[in-house]
């Protein structure tokens, strides 16, 4: 299997540089997972492809500020810091420019108000810092950092919000779980007066979900882990929806890496915590998830390959090039898909 395989061709003018102004606004293409039939809808009618019973799993992340900049004390070079994911003693960061920074060296930001001392050095950009501070760190950040939007998008982000879905509830994300970005409220409301049971599990997005796949050979491809849980009562209404054969549909790759590890780990939903670098690729046997609400990935990433493990690649490609052709919006603030079993249901699309 190679990486190649998973490349499709993008115009770069339909990277979504902005959010809509109405998160549910947004295009939806449903696709078949079996036969790879498409239709195409709006995101706000999502409602009519939910049926009675359906349990809808929502990654209740919150992105935090993680992008900080400050000055090398030692020579007051300007050194860019991406908070990656809280090792306890200290944080897995993103540096820029990786070579300026050796163990031992510190950076000061806010004329000290936080200062991270280099302890171990990585590959690929990714050192190891303890930070220095008093108070609360988010609320540091908050003062000093910035949204971590992706390289692709250039426009400023007037609204920190648009980058947060409106059920976000635990801080510690370097990205947003960006499928959970179209719900609005109002549409969450309108799922669950429809009898769907909505649940939540916890992924803190980091380098695993966004990393690009450097290597030909996918098999080779190293993920990197991020941090998950899942509570008791979602492991226990997990598993009576199982036992009674209710369809469960996972809102985002990240939401369904928590649920395929969670099983593939235990046989059945179990309340637990801890990291996870599960790798989804064709071939994949998923044992959690019926249905997985996504936006449109990078080409040759880790999440083009995830949805080509669920729908088959032939499948996935081909409906990319129909959102190529039909203008979709791709990418963090684009459009999105659904796939899942539509001809198999009564009402067919």
């Amino acid at each position: 299997m190679r990486t190649d395989d998973f490349d499709y061709y993008l115009d770069e003018s339909l990277i979504a540089q902005t959010p809509l102004e109405k998160r549910d606004s947004s295009r939806l293409m449903l696709v078949d997972k079996k036969s790879g039939f498409y239709k195409h809808e709006r995101f706000y009618n999502i409602v009519e492809f939910l049926k009675k019973g359906d349990v809808l799993v929502l990654n209740n992340t919150r992105v935090i500020p993680a992008r900080i900049i400050g000055t090398k004390e030692k020579t007051g070079a300007v050194i860019e810091l991406l908070l990656l994911k809280d090792l306890g003693s200290s944080w897995q960061c993103l540096v820029k420019p990786a070579r300026r920074i050796k163990v031992g060296d510190i950076i000061s930001f806010g004329d000290g108000l936080l200062k991270a001392e280099c302890i171990l050095e990585k590959d690929e950009g990714i050192k190891h810092f303890k930070l220095i501070y008093d108070g609360i760190l988010l609320e540091i950040l908050e003062k000093l950092g910035t949204m971590p939007l992706p390289p692709y998008i250039h426009e400023k982000l007037e609204n920190g919000e648009r980058y947060q879905t409106v059920y976000s509830k635990v801080s510690g994300s370097a990205a947003a779980p960006t499928a959970g970005l179209h719900f609005t409220n109002e549409l969450l409301d309108k799922i669950k007066e429809k009898g769907i049971e909505i649940l939540y599990v916890t992924l803190h997005v980091g380098l695993g979900t966004f990393r690009p796949v450097k290597v030909d050979n996918v098999l080779e491809h190293k993920m990197h882990s991020e941090y998950y849980e899942m509570n008791e009562e979602t492991a226990k209404e997990l598993n009576i929806a199982k036992k009674e054969g209710r369809k469960i549909i996972a809102v985002g790759t990240t939401t369904t890496r928590v649920l395929e590890t969670i099983m593939h780990k235990y046989n059945k939903f179990t309340p637990c915590s801890g990291d996870t670098d599960i790798f989804i690729y064709p071939g994949f046997k998923f044992q959690a998830i019926d249905s997985l609400i996504t936006n449109f990935h990078l080409p040759k990433s880790t999440l083009v390959m995830l949805v080509s493990a669920l729908a088959g690649k032939d499948n996935i490609l081909n409906s990319y090039k129909i959102a190529v052709n039909e203008k979709y919006r791709f990418f963090s603030f684009g459009d999105s898909m659904m796939i899942g079993d539509f001809l198999n249901d009564k009402d067919e699309i």
